[in-house]
């Protein structure tokens, strides 16, 4: 672990441009790194906040075919709106890149040619996946199969989603290629290996000796069973026609893996960044007193911690991250979040329904963050974390103090007199969150670092509801002015404490009090607090209170749109039963299939799913019992027409004989509709 680091390099995971940006993003990569670089900024420290677009995944080729566009449309499409959606949320990259640019080509050409001109990979002929009918070799997420590990029927050729287990596509079970729904061929392929094995000692005394007790338990476990299970060549190039060329002789039609590629993209995005601000960008990533740290996704685990110290150790001249605080997922009302299944709360969607909001979505993701365990995320606890904590505490409080500075002393702080034991404990604890938070997320603990923010708030809270101004003010007006000293203290206090987690409040909180944000290492006695004679400004001026109560109309918007993905998904993936055996035209004609009416309709005693019903077939009236009732009430269902087969066998239910069936289907919902006949059909009339 770096002690006193001059520069810090901070890396967010490159987000796929193969779709927007969903709130599983930012709960485990996004938020967690913007808080830590704007906490290091505060302090005064020499940060780069790096990311880009990673442009060169299999999931962009898949997206482009789904589509029926090309690789290059997709990028350009998801990368904007990304982009934008980062901007909007206040997501504080010092650079976002893509790894498109041609900076980034020649980084990744670069590295790959250095190492291989070092002799670090293995160059083999082995058997590969191959798709006779698409006529092309199968990338690993081209590839679904069952997972040998945990047998989920729907891992990728690279790894599965559900138990985390990085794979390879060869090592499926019964796999179907993406593409065409072909069970795939092997079929010979050169590519170049990284050799993982030639590294395992250095992997185990950096990994399981010296970042045994400062790494995440979540993060030291993966990478320990990884370890444990004994490291392997991983191929670093691919057979496809969609990345960065491999820059040697007999490579052509082939390209660099994206998890090969895609992690040189820090190093490009750097070099990107400080080439614009004048700067070098070789201290941050090759100087050992730079602190590199990478913020990834539980999924992307091996690749930072095993694959890419690897590649740094065989290029030789880089540093290696000093921790990679990866988040388990979050989920999303109970289910598992998903792109493909539109099973998200999508950013820029989100900004469009909650403008103005972006600090509570920050709230609501970092005090339920996925930090030790996965996660839930639902609209009703955004709801109560808004109404409930943001709104009933942290702006209450500031609410009181901006109203009754205004209503006592026309928005003038007031000298404070002598202060009183209450005072001198109140403002004395005060004075020791800085240390407490700045604590909690120098260990990447920002849930706890959260609590304690709004800890300050509860404390002005309590302040003012024990010492109740609006009482004293009538009797003792000189103790109303300490009162109201100490509580702007703790208010203005507010306002530098809550930058890294709720910038948008923070900057709102500070115009409110007129004051600027303060360097986190100054003493607190130094910092720029509300002083005697200091002019806040009125909530006129100020604009609106610092947060709002959201609606339980504006929820239930949420929940409804929800409800239609899940009505839509199950549209999409209801599949058609398998044609029965084949039958012959005589048994078809034998079916004697009638027009009938309901006439009467009423539960059968004792039996939840059953309906009698008496119906007019035009040939006789008859009693026929139907399991419907789960979907139809009696009253609904008199004087429908139906189709009805009258010449099925009678059959006793319940000792009531049942004298033929009524024909009924499911639609893409699930739900049982009738077969309904030609309304102008008449009773008894036959269908052919």
């Amino acid at each position: 672990m770096i002690q006193d680091p001059k520069r810090y390099t901070i890396t967010a995971a490159l987000p796929y441009t193969n779709g927007p940006i969903h709130i599983g993003h930012l709960a485990g990569v996004y938020v967690p790194a913007d808080i830590y670089s704007r906490y290091l900024r505060l302090q005064g420290k020499d940060v780069a906040f790096i990311c880009g677009s990673d442009e060169h995944g299999v999931a962009i080729s898949m997206k482009a075919k789904k589509e029926g566009i090309t690789p290059q449309e997709v990028i350009d499409k998801y990368d904007g709106i990304i982009r934008k959606s980062f901007e909007d949320f206040g997501i504080s990259f010092d650079n976002y890149s893509r790894t498109s640019a041609k900076i980034h080509h020649d980084t990744a050409s670069e590295f790959f040619r250095k190492l291989y001109d070092n002799g670090d990979f293995i160059e083999e002929t082995t058997e590969q996946l191959y798709d006779a009918k698409a006529d092309q070799f199968l990338a690993d997420r081209f590839v679904t199969g069952t997972c040998p590990k945990c047998g989920n029927e729907d891992a990728y050729g690279d790894q599965c989603e559900k138990c985390g287990s990085t794979l390879n596509a060869t090592d499926l079970i019964n796999p179907k290629s993406t593409i065409t729904g072909e069970t795939p061929i092997l079929k010979s392929t050169k590519h170049w290996f990284l050799p993982l094995n030639r590294y395992e000692d250095f992997l185990k005394k950096w990994i399981l000796v010296e970042h045994k007790n400062d790494w995440k338990p979540n993060v030291y476990g993966q990478v320990k069973s990884w370890i444990d299970g004994g490291l392997e060549p991983r191929a670093v190039t691919r057979d496809l026609d969609w990345g960065i060329d491999v820059p040697v002789e007999g490579a052509e039609g082939k390209k660099l893996y994206v998890w090969f590629d895609a992690p040189i993209g820090y190093i490009s995005s750097t070099k990107e960044w400080a080439s614009r601000e004048g700067k070098d960008w070789e201290p941050y990533w090759k100087s050992q007193d730079t602190k590199l740290v990478h913020f990834i996704g539980k999924d992307n685990i091996v690749f930072h911690c095993v694959i890419f110290p690897a590649m740094l150790k065989a290029e030789g001249s880089y540093i290696l991250p000093d921790n990679v605080p990866a988040n388990e997922f979050l989920n999303l009302e109970g289910n598992k979040l998903s792109t493909s299944k539109n099973w998200a709360v999508w950013l820029h969607e989100y900004l469009q329904d909650f403008p103005e909001k972006q600090d509570v979505l920050r709230y609501a993701l970092t005090s339920n963050a996925p930090e030790t365990k996965d996660n839930d995320f639902t609209w009703k606890d955004f709801q109560a974390r808004n109404n409930n904590e943001l709104v009933a505490i942290f702006g209450n409080f500031i609410n009181r103090v901006v109203v009754l500075t205004n209503k006592y002393y026309d928005g003038i702080v007031p000298e404070p007199n002598e202060f009183s034991e209450v005072d001198e404990a109140t403002l004395a604890e005060l004075k020791a969150y800085p240390a407490v938070i700045a604590s909690s997320l120098e260990r990447y603990r920002f849930r706890e670092a959260l609590g304690e923010l709004m800890n300050v708030a509860r404390l002005g809270n309590k302040y003012l509801a024990d010492e109740e101004p609006w009482k004293v003010i009538k009797d003792n007006p000189e103790r109303v002015k300490t009162q109201m000293f100490v509580a702007l203290q703790i208010a203005s206090a507010l306002a530098t404490l809550a930058e890294p987690f709720l910038p948008f409040t923070s900057k709102k909180l500070s115009k409110i009090l007129n004051i600027e944000p303060n360097n986190w290492n100054l003493e607190f006695e130094d910092w720029n607090l509300t002083k005697a004679g200091h002019k806040i400004g009125s909530p006129e001026v100020s604009g609106e209170l610092l947060f709002a109560k959201i609606e339980d109309e504006e929820i239930q918007k949420q929940i409804d749109k929800l409800e239609a993905t899940k009505t839509a998904n199950k549209a999409e993936n209801k599949k058609a039963e398998p044609q029965k055996d084949l039958i012959q035209y005589e048994d078809f004609a034998k079916m004697d299939l009638r027009v009938g009416t309901i006439l009467e309709a009423e539960k059968m005693p004792k039996a939840n799913k059953l309906l009698v019903l008496k119906v007019d077939t035009g040939i006789d009236v008859r009693t026929i019992v139907s399991g419907i009732a789960e979907s139809f009430s009696p009253e609904e269902i008199v004087g429908r027409k139906v189709t009805v087969l009258v010449n099925l066998a009678p059959r006793a239910l319940r000792g009531v004989e049942s004298q033929g069936m009524i024909l009924m289907t499911t639609n893409a919902e699930g739900k049982l509709v009738f077969v309904n006949p030609d309304a102008e059909a008449g009773n008894g009339e036959t269908i052919n």
